[in-house]
């Protein structure tokens, strides 16, 4: 269910609404992770503002130049924690849009949705991005006492928050907030396996720009495939 969820967004990349929505998601992707290292050129321009003098009166005066040339392999590295609160943003904004063109293409009988208010969404999009912000930073804890085990912590953590995430952003527009956290619990095994399948191309530079677009457009699959799984499994069907 999940790989051909998967596979059936992958089949509507040369979708011209589907193309649309996934250029602009990498624009703001590559604009946040910009963003991102210029505050951080920001904050070592101001620790390297002065030379730094040794003992005996000598300068150190290449510290800057270190600290930028590091700075940029840092951003690297960081940038694979950084893309999945970043992949959350995309996706609160452009879900609606995803799951639109989807719907259109694969089920073309159903009803539009009313559109999502724009507080109601600057709230989610806020909540979730905050969870996983917070969630995140505590993780570096457990990195610390259990390095072993840090892989697992990461990709099980946030395939868990993501997962969740992108599986009530897109119940909500036809289950309502209530019935898409039910049925999400109903289900959370197999949103968790998705997740973390989302999570793992996420750590992958160059790669993981196009993801936030393509798992929202997966996760409308997968809604729509347990919708059908448990009217199968009614008494009525």
């Amino acid at each position: 269910m999940i790989f051909t969820s998967f596979f059936r967004a992958i089949s509507q990349m040369n979708d011209p609404r589907f193309q649309s929505v996934l250029w602009r998601g990498i624009g703001i992707t590559i604009a946040l992770l910009i963003g991102c290292y210029a505050g951080l050129l920001g904050i070592i321009d101001w620790l390297a503002s002065e030379p730094i003098t040794l003992p005996g009166g000598a300068e150190i005066t290449w510290f800057g130049d270190l600290l930028g040339w590091g700075s940029l392999v840092l951003m690297i590295v960081l940038s694979v924690f950084l893309m999945v609160p970043v992949a959350s943003v995309i996706t609160s904004l452009f879900l609606d849009e995803v799951a639109d063109a989807v719907e259109a293409k694969h089920f073309p009988d159903l009803p539009p949705t009313p559109p999502v208010g724009l507080f109601e969404g600057l709230r989610d999009t806020v909540n979730f991005f905050g969870i996983l912000v917070a969630a995140n930073v505590c993780a570096f804890v457990l990195y610390a006492f259990l390095p072993f085990a840090a892989v697992f912590i990461f990709y099980g953590m946030n395939g868990y928050l993501l997962g969740r995430e992108y599986f009530q952003l897109a119940a909500m527009r036809r289950e309502g907030r209530k019935r898409a956290k039910e049925m999400a619990k109903r289900h959370q095994g197999t949103i968790w396996a998705a997740g973390c399948l989302m999570a793992l191309p996420l750590t992958i530079p160059l790669l993981n720009l196009i993801i936030p677009i393509l798992g929202a457009a997966t996760f409308t699959h997968l809604y729509h495939a347990l919708c059908h799984r448990e009217d199968q499994a009614s008494p009525s069907g």
